[in-house]
Parts: structure tokens; C-alpha cells; sequence
């Protein structure tokens, strides 16, 4: 079969180079790469024509481009029966596209999901990486969405479906992802396929990460109850465990550290097995760091949230009106 890697790009310079040096050294070579570029001003068309001596490499300029604007118009132009989509900012393990590719030697295949893995470059970014990443049997692969830094599919599906929802700038590939479910039911789960990233350096990034994701959630309407028990949790739970804290000092305090326990408990799992050669002190520390990314994380989320509710009720009104 004839397979396409797709990604979007805008102003990634150098940083872009070792997602298509990954490329080059994949066991499986796609027979194309298609990449938009959303208005770059930087030396990234450069690095694209230079790699375009290396790889069978296409770029779609299309200024002002969303990230799925700019997916959609890159899998437009690819030529591919299967589109392999990845991020910039990643690298793709050398066996990534051969292992995306093996479940659809069943013709009944339409969508395989790969996997992602953090790739820290600091110690805060290994404790961010575990807080926030789950770990592969955290997820069932039968109910698993991927993000589209590691998915490939056949473009009939993707066609089939519309494409990418390009009114939608965050949160665009749990959109498309559910799409495809619905009309294609559970997809293939290939665990080796890995796209390694780096997680976000600092607090300050994290927020504005997830501040994203939250409001895109809120304009697509997407887990309204996860998000109506995080406001329950902060909004009604802490102030009675503060309470409790008030007039029955051990009571109170035993349900906060009970109640950090357990939400820390997972990530806290996952950061000892990452952190088994660290001394003690920086070990302690990065425990300590656990509740307060979780902590800034969850503000993010329940600010950008009912941003994106508002944005979806005006587009509603705006439409109903047309």
C-alpha cells in the first residue's frame, strides 16, 4: 500500500529537524511526506527544501492555517491509500510507520492507533512527563483515542468522516478520533508504534498547555463530566475539607493528605519507576511537585473550560440566526 506522513508545521526552525531525521531512519520509508506549513517566517521552509534532497517531500503553504486546517489541506494533497499524522516537536521511534502499518493487513482495518512516550530533557520535565502521561496499561486499547502525533488511517476513512473539524483549534483529534469510532468502531492498537515528545519545561507552559485543551474541550462540548466533577471536587469538596480543617484540626488534615494521596497516587507510581537512580532529597522533591502540577493543571482546565462553553453557545446563537 502506498502510505503518506502528514504534519503541520509554522515557525519550528531547527527544532524541526529531528522529527524528519527520525523519518529518514525509519525501517518502513513512507513513499511521501506531506507537510503544511501555516505562515512560517523562519527558516523552516528552508529545512524543508533542504531535507527535500533525502525524502519524497511536499510542502502545501497555506498562511493563517489552523492545526486542522492545515492537516486537512496536507491530507488533500497526499496521495497515500494510508495517512501516517505526526506532530512537529516529535521524534518517531526507527520502527514507528512499520508497526502502524501491520494491522491493516486486514482489509477491515480503517484506523490503527500508535502510542507516545515522553522524552524529558530535564528532571521537572520527567516528573511532568509521569504526572500527566499515562502509561500504557493505564489505557484500554479497545477504548483508547490517540492523539494525532501517532495514528494513521486510510484517507477513505478520513474522507468518510469530513476530515479534521476545522472550526476547531485544540482538541481537534478527539473530535476526529470519535468520528472515525462512530462510523468505524474500536481501532487497532499497535503499543510499538512510539512518537516520543517533550513535555512541557515549566508550570507557566503546562498552564497555558492545558488551558488550550480545556477551552477546545468546551467548544466541542467534549467530557462534561469529567469537567462537572472537577469543579464539584474544588468548588464543594475542598471547602469542606478546609472546614473540617477549621474545627477538627486532625479529621480535616487526614482528609487532605488522604485526598492528595490518592489523586497523586497513579503519577506517583509511574515517577518512582522513572526515578529509581535518583538520590533521596531530589527524589523527595519531585513527589512534592506531583500535587501542584496536578494543582495548576486542573486551574487550566476549569478556566479554559467554560471559555470554550462560551464560545460555543455564541457560535450557536450566531448560527441560529443566520
Amino acid at each position: 500500500m502506498k502510505v503518506s506522513i502528514v504534519a503541520t508545521v509554522k515557525n519550528e526552525g531547527e527544532a524541526l529537524r529531528p522529527l524528519l531525521d527520525s523519518i529518514l531512519d525509519q525501517t518502513r520509508p513512507p513513499d511521501e511526506v506531506v507537510i503544511c506549513d501555516g505562515g512560517s517566517t523562519d527558516a523552516t521552509l528552508a529545512i524543508l527544501d533542504e531535507y527535500s534532497r533525502w525524502l519524497t517531500l511536499r510542502v502545501v503553504v497555506a498562511p493563517g492555517s489552523n492545526i486542522s486546517q492545515g492537516r486537512n489541506r496536507a491530507i488533500a494533497a497526499a496521495t497515500g491509500d494510508v495517512i501516517a499524522a505526526t506532530d512537529a516537536g516529535v521524534v518517531l521511534s526507527p520502527t514507528w510507520l512499520e508497526e502502524l502499518l501491520l494491522p491493516f493487513a486486514d482489509e477491515g482495518v480503517q484506523v490503527v492507533s500508535g502510542w507516545f512516550e515522553a522524552d524529558p530533557f530535564t528532571d521537572f520535565e520527567v516528573v511532568m512527563g509521569s504526572t500527566v502521561l499515562p502509561a500504557r496499561e493505564d489505557v484500554d486499547p479497545q477504548a483508547f483515542l490517540p492523539s494525532s502525533r501517532s495514528v494513521a488511517f486510510r484517507k477513505s476513512a478520513w474522507a468518510a468522516v469530513g476530515g479534521y473539524p476545522e472550526w476547531l483549534e485544540h482538541s481537534e483529534d478527539l473530535v476526529f478520533d470519535k468520528a472515525l469510532r462512530e462510523r468505524f468502531g474500536p481501532f487497532a492498537f499497535a503499543p510499538e508504534a512510539v512518537a516520543y515528545f517533550r513535555p512541557r519545561p515549566s508550570l507557566r507552559a503546562f498552564y497555558r498547555q492545558y488551558h488550550a485543551y480545556a477551552r477546545g474541550d468546551g467548544k466541542a462540548n467534549l467530557w462534561p463530566r469529567r469537567h462537572a466533577i472537577r469543579y464539584a471536587t474544588y468548588l464543594i469538596g475542598l471547602p469542606l475539607i478546609l472546614r473540617a480543617i477549621w474545627r477538627e484540626r486532625f479529621v480535616g488534615w487526614l482528609l487532605l493528605l488522604l485526598g492528595i494521596g490518592a489523586y497523586s497516587r497513579r503519577p506517583a507510581e509511574r515517577l518512582w519507576a522513572n526515578t529509581w537512580g535518583w538520590r533521596p532529597p531530589a527524589r523527595a522533591r519531585a513527589f512534592a511537585l506531583i500535587p501542584i502540577i496536578r494543582l495548576v493543571g486542573d486551574v487550566a482546565k476549569m478556566v479554559g473550560y467554560p471559555e470554550g462553553v462560551w464560545w460555543r453557545l455564541r457560535r450557536a446563537q450566531w448560527r441560529s440566526g443566520q
